[in-house]
């Protein structure tokens, strides 16, 4: 009797932060583990790129984040991707397709990063705003429409859309003192309504989807916007990403999380790693 194969996670946005962490944590599960991001190598410059004040670029890449799956022991294949490109997403998808034959579950984390998500609104022009859309609303919804097919060809699969309270949300203080802008709060309140579409239309065909919010974690690009994590921790309760992708690791592999997936609310992921003591 042959063993079945492990199941194949697909992250995006997996270069740093949450999604190279949430590699990890699959890949320490057993799972084969796909990712893709737009940093191929440590110290590739970009256009859009988000940097740190003194103008550094941040660390991490599909690099760095391959070679650390592989030491799991666990099957990992990178490819690159580019929110801002649809063929290249396409390519992504077909590769990583190609490769494992199968998708099990695809999380949409990658999200276009530029200081310009979080200007005021007078400093917000129509260009980023709808750069700040297609990145994050029009490339997620396109990688999730692109796999359904597939995930109902297979009768089962999961899609989890990484969202966020400041879709739900009004902004604490300006976007100068902190907040966050219009355009970053109106992309995510509209990927905040895909996974409720997925469960409504496919839901009885074995696909089921979550709309998740980390809430205020210590990546590379929360520090580089808000400071030192340390004291993002102390005075603002913020988590390790992989507190937040020990989270995702639950809620795609627990019998309990599929009550979940027909919540009009986001999921909070915060707290189910309290509720289920996750870090």
């Amino acid at each position: 009797m042959t063993t079945p194969l492990a199941p194949v996670v697909f992250i995006t946005g997996a270069s740093r932060g949450i999604g190279a962490a949430t590699a990890e944590a699959f890949g320490r599960a057993g799972w084969r583990v796909a990712i893709a991001a737009r940093t191929h190598a440590d110290g590739q410059t970009l256009a859009h790129q988000l940097r740190r004040p003194d103008g550094q670029l941040l660390s991490g890449s599909l690099a760095t984040t391959a070679a650390a799956v592989q030491a799991s022991g666990a099957q990992v294949f990178a490819h690159a991707m580019d929110l801002m490109d649809t063929a290249s997403m396409d390519a992504a998808l077909d590769a990583v397709l190609a490769h494992f034959g199968r998708i099990d579950l695809l999380v949409n984390n990658a999200v276009y990063q530029d200081r310009e998500i979080n200007a005021m609104l007078l400093d917000l022009d129509d260009a980023a705003l709808q750069r700040t859309l297609l990145g994050n609303v029009v490339a997620p919804f396109h990688l999730a429409r692109r796999l359904l097919p597939t995930l109902l060809a297979q009768g089962s699969g999961q899609i989890i859309n990484v969202c966020s309270g400041a879709g739900q949300n009004d902004p604490p203080v300006a976007a100068n003192q902190g907040g966050w802008g219009f355009a970053y709060g109106a992309s995510k309140a509209g990927l905040a309504r895909l996974a409720g579409c997925i469960n409504r239309e496919h839901g009885a065909q074995g696909v089921r989807a979550f709309s998740v919010n980390p809430g205020l974690v210590t990546t590379e690009a929360v520090t580089a916007t808000l400071g030192d994590d340390g004291a993002l921790a102390q005075r603002y309760g913020a988590v390790a990403p992989s507190a937040i992708a020990a989270s995702l690791l639950w809620l795609a592999t627990h019998p309990d999380a599929a009550a979940l997936a027909g919540k009009p609310k986001l999921i909070e992921l915060q707290a189910l790693v309290r509720e289920h003591q996750l870090a």
